[in-house]
């Protein structure tokens, strides 16, 4: 009977993995419309499909492993043709997601983000500390096969490292709340969702597109309402606009980031993007927290009241 259900869950876990593999593949695509090349290495300051690897292992389980390896296979293949050590580049990418579901799932993570906690996780077991895997294990390849120097080891690691935590921080929590997301049924929260939005792109715009004022102060204000009001379902879009559109202005080289090196660029996008996305997770799960304790509170105080108005002399029946 056992052996039965397998067979009958095969076909639902290829298509799975076929679904993840498509979505890598796509998002990977996407990435690399704006990459950048640096000492000779192509890296993209945001690695979208490294967002979608972890939010997959997280909702659909290990299972869904090789559709990581293939959508990076394709990946490779659209860039240059696939050679066999290559094969260390797929494992590397593969690899670094693996991590990060094992680590979150041993923390017990809820893909909520309900608590201070799971912000918490994410970042450091779900992005940083993961990502060190794939970022390692890929630039050593790159020197090893000789397409990138020795020198031009640490900045091509830093940027390939920032990116896929990116990817993490910034894509995984826009799906994770996209399971659980839903129109605002009352007439003025959606007004205000309305409101957010419209003013999410403008001001986005103005900081990163703003020539003679340094103005990339102006999204944390947005974060913040964003977060206070709307939990992680209105700071992880925020976070993913913000720095979509950082990043398509330092591509350019314009706005805060003309003028400067590639490597000042770099710095200065990944610090933006990761302050961004730090303020948006971790304060919209603070913001949840506190929400469900003082529910919990309410709840108690309700059923006390009720027990102590039961009990009370002098009611019929006492």
């Amino acid at each position: 009977m056992v052996r039965t259900d397998g067979w009958r869950r095969l076909p639902v876990t290829l298509l799975l993995i076929l679904a993840v593999a498509v979505a890598y593949f796509a998002a990977g695509w996407i990435g690399l419309l704006q990459q950048v090349v640096l000492d000779g290495a192509a890296v993209t300051p945001l690695w979208l499909p490294t967002g979608i690897a972890v939010a997959a292992l997280l909702c659909l389980g290990l299972r869904v492993w090789p559709g990581i390896a293939l959508g990076t296979y394709f990946t490779i293949e659209r860039i240059s043709t696939f050679d066999p050590a290559d094969t260390v580049l797929v494992a590397g990418n593969t690899l670094g997601p693996v991590c990060a579901y094992l680590l979150l799932r041993a923390v017990d993570f809820r893909g909520g983000l309900d608590r201070l906690r799971d912000g918490l996780a994410l970042v450091f077991l779900g992005g940083l500390l993961p990502m060190l895997v794939s970022a390692t294990v890929g630039t050593f390849m790159l020197v090893l096969t000789g397409d990138l120097t020795l020198s031009g080891f640490w900045p091509v690691w830093a940027a390939w490292w920032a990116g896929d935590a990116m990817g993490v921080l910034v894509v995984t929590p826009v799906l994770l709340v996209l399971r659980r997301a839903r129109l605002p049924r009352d007439g003025y929260r959606a007004a205000e969702a309305a409101a957010l939005a419209v003013t999410a792109v403008a001001v986005t715009l103005l900081a990163t597109r703003s020539s003679t004022l340094s103005l990339l102060f102006l999204v944390f204000p947005l974060l913040t309402w964003a977060a206070v009001r709307f939990q992680l379902a209105g700071s992880a879009p925020c976070a993913l606009l913000v720095s979509v559109l950082a990043i398509s202005a330092a591509t350019d080289r314009t706005g805060p980031f003309a003028r400067h090196t590639l490597f000042e660029i770099m710095v200065n996008l990944q610090a933006l993007n990761g302050a961004a996305a730090l303020t948006a997770l971790l304060l919209a799960a603070l913001v949840t927290e506190q929400n469900n304790m003082r529910r919990k509170i309410e709840q108690v105080c309700e059923d006390l009241a009720e027990v102590v108005e039961r009990l009370a002399p002098g009611r019929p029946g006492n």
